[in-house]
């Protein structure tokens, strides 16, 4: 018995032996399972990740550049250049002067057509005896007035090129705050710059800069020289017009105003398509309502436009619009306050007819007024907020 324990024993001994060496030389082979193979860690550069569209680093702005830069222009103008701005005024009209003096005005601008027409502002060019624009491939032309609008402060010029880069223009009307924008001029005159930084405020308005006012602000950096370059999103569209800074210096303190693309597209069609922008008219004055307006007038809320004047003959008088009513919606929109008056009337067609309400008396009365042309080289018209 103690034998075959002893022959049972050795074959046990012999088999786990073997059963050993076999596992041990098998897994220096390689043939082990991917489970009981551990690698030893390996060193690693770190390189920028690229964007396989388009082979720049991720995060970089520079492809919405390279989209949008061509289709920026500077503009040299020669005229009497008068400071459209007070002295204690902080707001800066890019490419002012500081003098009545014949000098060289910088400016900038953008591509809109291959076929030459370029968008600015109307700061820039109004009163020039002379307009030279410069490409950004070095090329420079000699420059016409195709149009202008003083109260958006945009202009269109014409030169004699053709198959131009021209910028794609993007929807400001879908832009939000926190978006990032890229601000592209001829600052100073030092060449063509690009800066960037975020949208922080939109639908700006009584800033005292423009009749149609409604800006979007940013922070990017510009500065005099700005005037009419682009604010492009960050795939390089076209979603505003640079016009004016807030500087007590006169040098960029992030506070900066465009003129939304959507607004200067469309001035730029009616100027190219008929020399001049059209815009709709009743013939009134109006006044914001105040909360005292509103509790003098038994209002419900502080919403609206208080109609403290009528032209005699005009269209909101024929139409049986009174001085005393309060103008609360235009062709079913509702008036906020009287910029909103302002702004929904201009966008009608001359010569449509269009649904206004008024309260008078506490009750809501329906009108319908025959849209005139807003008058142009007046002062003031009507139509516009009172003092």
């Amino acid at each position: 018995m103690q034998k075959l324990w002893l022959i049972f024993s050795q074959t046990v001994t012999v088999v786990l032996g073997a059963l050993f060496a076999y596992t041990y030389f098998d897994r220096v082979s390689g043939n082990a399972p991917p489970s009981a193979i551990i690698a030893a860690p390996a060193l690693q550069t770190v390189s920028p990740v690229i964007n396989p569209d388009h082979g720049a680093p991720m995060g970089s702005l520079r492809v919405a550049a390279q989209r949008a830069m061509p289709t920026v222009v500077n503009i040299f103008t020669r005229k009497q250049v008068a400071h459209r701005t007070l002295p204690d005024d902080p707001r800066q009209f890019f490419g002012d002067g500081d003098s009545a003096s014949p000098q060289l005005s910088l400016g900038s601008g953008v591509i809109v057509r291959p076929d030459g027409y370029i968008l600015t502002n109307d700061h820039v060019i109004d009163g020039a005896q002379e307009i030279q624009v410069a490409l950004s491939d070095g090329r420079t032309v000699k420059a016409s007035i195709a149009g202008t609008d003083p109260e958006t402060d945009l202009a269109v010029l014409k030169i004699n090129l053709d198959h131009l880069p021209t910028v794609t223009f993007g929807h400001s009307d879908q832009v939000r705050v926190g978006d990032i924008v890229l601000a592209i001029g001829n600052p100073f005159g030092v060449g063509e710059t690009v800066t960037s930084g975020i949208i922080s405020a939109l639908g700006r308005s009584r800033l005292g800069i423009n009749t149609f006012e409604n800006f979007i602000q940013t922070d990017a950096a510009i500065n005099p020289g700005n005037s009419g370059g682009a604010l492009v999103d960050s795939s390089g569209n076209l979603i505003g017009i640079n016009s004016a800074i807030y500087s007590k210096s006169g040098g960029s303190q992030g506070i900066g105003f465009s003129i939304p693309g959507g607004l200067a597209q469309q001035v730029m069609e009616d100027i190219i398509q008929h020399g001049s922008v059209t815009r709709g008219w009743i013939g009134v004055e109006v006044q914001d309502v105040t909360p005292d307006i509103a509790t003098s007038f038994h209002l419900a809320q502080s919403s609206g436009a208080l109609i403290a004047a009528v032209l005699r003959a005009g269209p909101a008088e024929q139409a049986g619009i009174r001085p005393g009513d309060v103008l609360v919606e235009v062709e079913g929109k509702p008036i906020t306050d009287s910029r909103d008056m302002l702004n929904q009337v201009a966008a009608l067609q001359p010569g449509q007819s269009a649904s206004l309400v008024v309260i008078r008396n506490q009750k809501r009365e329906r009108f319908t007024a025959v849209v005139g042309r807003r008058p142009k080289g007046t002062i003031r018209n009507l139509d516009e907020p009172g003092q």
